[in-house]
């Protein structure tokens, strides 16, 4: 959630900063409610400052056995108002709410303007790149079996078998052990979260419909950010404490809403897959350094797999609700002949500090912290990358070194 102060203060300047994102944000209906809700508040609290008053006065007229009848009418009076314009100042309160609720974050200043991926731009790259006549990684072992998932699930689900099932467990020990040797603290979480914890990450309630919902209050999590941020919610931490740096290992669930044709075949697109994800809330002045760490961290695996990949800076228009400055992270697929994504590491400045009420203590003031997190890494996807990198062009796929230790062997033999 943006600073309402900032609305108040300048709403052209917020108006203009939204559009990067191609939000058109509505000055004149936040100006009438904004406007409605400070009516009703100073009405309020007049009302409630006469109650007072006249209250006091009653008691004196009582104390002194005086006639009251009058000032009991004008007393009843005043409370019958003031429940009617209390009702009506919470359901103005909840309109703004709402309002703000459906605002995306601000993007940060070095967000450049543009209408999709396309107009992302490629900061670095790493490793050399196949470019081959290459078969995909379904093609290469049939120990990824989206038949038997189909009987058990549906479309988009998977079924893992053998010594693929194995690597996808080593890949996500490797990367829980990168991820701890670099301060992330890990965490085991519940894969169901409720609609506040959703509300303060920014799924809720714009992305329902990207939600697998369970029950009336509870959805599956789309990723591991949703709880391990909101451990925080509803807290005042102490700046000593900080930076707080968590991982967890969970599965995904996404309804992947919208996305129909799309990477159907496969393990690139999934309603479940598993992720290994890191969370930092830091000082907002630490905030920038922050997400330049968090991605070196994500990096990091995937120099450790000699993995080629390329990172990018989102454009305004690319860059996700909650996001204030987002890096990709994608992958050489070689069957695709291209990059795939496969990380994002963003900070979300106080946007969902804001949202899930977490504050800080800093030197008596309380602040709003900053957030940031990023795939480290999504593990279906890296383990394409290493199926289809690593695959021998006749029956072995190389095991990259640092994954050996956990499989005993330097390769996997294929059917």
């Amino acid at each position: 959630m943006i600073d309402i102060n900032l609305l108040r203060a300048d709403p052209e300047k917020v108006k203009n900063k939204l559009k990067i994102k191609n939000y058109d944000l509505n000055i004149k209906i936040f100006n009438e409610i904004d406007s409605s809700r400070k009516t009703l508040q100073t009405e309020v609290e007049d009302l409630k400052s006469l109650k007072n008053k006249l209250s006091k006065n009653f008691g004196e007229l009582k104390k002194n056995n005086q006639d009251t009848t009058e000032l009991s009418n004008q007393l009843d009076e005043i409370k019958e108002n003031l429940l009617k314009n209390e009702d009506l100042l919470n359901k103005i309160l909840s309109r703004l709410n709402d309002f703000l609720l459906d605002i995306p974050n601000i993007p940060h200043e070095d967000v450049e303007p543009g209408n999709s991926e396309d107009d992302n731009k490629v900061i670095k790259t790493f490793g050399e790149v196949q470019k081959k006549d290459s078969i995909d990684h379904l093609e290469i072992t049939s120990d990824i079996d989206t038949e038997s998932a189909v009987k058990l699930a549906g479309t988009r689900f998977s079924v893992l078998k053998n010594d693929i099932a194995k690597l996808h467990r080593a890949l996500i020990s490797f990367m829980l052990d990168v991820a701890e040797k670099n301060g992330y603290e890990e965490r085991y979480v519940p894969y169901i979260a409720n609609s506040k914890s959703l509300i303060g990450t920014g799924q809720l309630p714009k992305f329902e419909e990207d939600l697998f919902k369970v029950a009336e209050d509870l959805f599956l999590i789309p990723t591991a950010e949703v709880p391990l941020t909101n451990l925080y919610a509803d807290s005042i931490l102490d700046s000593d404490s900080l930076p707080i740096k968590v991982t967890s290992h969970t599965p995904c669930f996404r309804s992947e809403a919208g996305s129909y044709g799309k990477d159907t075949k496969g393990l690139i697109r999934q309603h479940q897959f598993e992720k290994v994800e890191i969370v930092q809330v830091v000082h907002p002045s630490d905030s920038d350094n922050a997400l330049v760490g968090l991605l070196e961290n994500a990096e990091e695996i995937l120099q450790l797999l000699e993995l080629p990949y390329q990172v990018v800076q989102l454009c305004g228009g690319d860059l996700g609700f909650s996001s204030a400055k987002t890096f990709d992270i994608e992958v050489w697929i070689p069957s695709q002949n291209k990059y795939r994504e496969i990380s994002s590491c963003s900070t979300f400045t106080d946007f969902q500090s804001r949202r899930s009420k977490i504050r800080l203590n800093d030197s008596g003031n309380k602040i709003f912290p900053h957030t940031l997190n990023g795939s480290a890494l999504a593990v279906g996807r890296t383990l394409i990358a290493i199926i289809e990198n690593f695959y021998d062009g006749k029956n072995k796929i190389l095991i990259p070194k640092p994954l050996q230790k956990y499989l005993k062997n330097t390769f996997i033999n294929i059917n």
